[in-house]
């Protein structure tokens, strides 16, 4: 079946929105990017498997919040999935939070320590969803997101769903051996007690959010449109050190820069454009691989075709 034909039939029975060439740039947090040639924006899970089921063979692109990826100028083949609207929150009787893949982490945050549980505050620095962050086992303030999980619910292409658990995959730092063409759609998440009074018990939490904000707002760049940290930290080392003494703190290429305040983050300045990012991405690796010997993995997925690439 062709994807213009996948696309029309898929179009009598969708409930959530459905397009073609749609603009990826407002989608993502670097706020810059092609086009996809299809996006969807499911507004549940079987929303979700009734549409794949009509684009069996082509390319599925997965986007929470598009805050850990650069989408290139030439945008994306195939089908792109927003998961914005799978948002669900629900508590189980055993205590544990079903989180659907689009929740943002932040929410989760918020969520549990409203309701006198820790161990989830590190969400609260996450600019995603939970579905990337499982992905991606994410993590920020020596927290990481499998340390939470329970179980999780995977969807393939044929659109069965499985549950899994932490034992089913190799994770590691900023990685999950996840299997080709399988996909996180929920998960559930197990959270410590807080010792507290009956008066004061979610106040702790939030409070510990609130800090743990306030430490990435005075160490990281917030309200611009960036990624996150765009490497990996180095085993025993960090990133932005690196990229500090390589001299390219405040460096600008083009409408993009390192920033000024946390050299592991670059800030989209005034529309760059996706190829002027990448660029940028492999200068840093160059030089910190010329004056410390060491290559920066990056930590953001890049994706997509480059401008001469769109249409083949």
């Amino acid at each position: 079946m062709t994807l213009s034909k996948a696309f029309r039939e898929a179009t009598l029975q969708h409930r959530g929105r459905l397009c073609r060439n749609e603009p990826l740039a407002k989608h993502c947090s670097w706020r810059t990017g092609g086009h996809a040639e299809y996006f969807f924006e499911p507004i549940d899970l079987d929303d979700l498997i009734s549409v794949l089921g009509q684009f069996p063979s082509c390319r599925i692109t997965w986007l929470g919040l598009g805050s850990n990826v650069l989408i290139r100028d030439g945008g994306l083949d195939g089908l792109v999935v927003s998961t914005k609207k799978m948002n669900k929150i629900s508590w189980l009787d055993n205590g544990l939070m079903r989180a659907d893949c689009g929740v943002a982490c932040a929410k989760i945050a918020k969520e549990s320590a409203s309701r006198g549980y820790g161990g989830a505050e590190f969400l609260a620095g996450i600019p995603g969803t939970i579905g990337g962050a499982l992905t991606m086992n994410a993590g920020a303030f020596d927290g990481e997101t499998w340390d939470l999980v329970v179980r999780a619910q995977v969807l393939d292409r044929s659109g069965v769903i499985q549950n899994v658990e932490p034992g089913d995959y190799v994770t590691g730092y900023r990685q999950v051996g996840l299997p080709n063409e399988q996909w996180f759609v929920s998960a559930e998440l197990a959270f410590s007690n807080i010792e507290a009074s009956e008066e004061n018990h979610s106040e702790k939490g939030q409070e510990r959010i609130k800090a743990l904000l306030a430490q990435r707002a005075a160490t990281q760049p917030t309200g611009v449109a960036s990624c996150g940290s765009v490497f990996k930290n180095p085993a025993n080392d960090f990133a932005g050190r690196l990229i500090e003494e390589a001299g390219l703190k405040g460096f600008q290429l083009g409408a993009c820069a390192v920033s000024d305040k946390h050299a592991n983050f670059i800030v989209n300045e005034a529309r760059a454009s996706a190829s002027e990012i990448e660029a940028l991405i492999k200068h840093v690796q160059s030089r910190v691989l010329e004056q410390h010997g060491i290559f920066l993995e990056p930590e953001v997925r890049i994706i997509g075709n480059e401008l001469a690439e769109a249409g083949r």
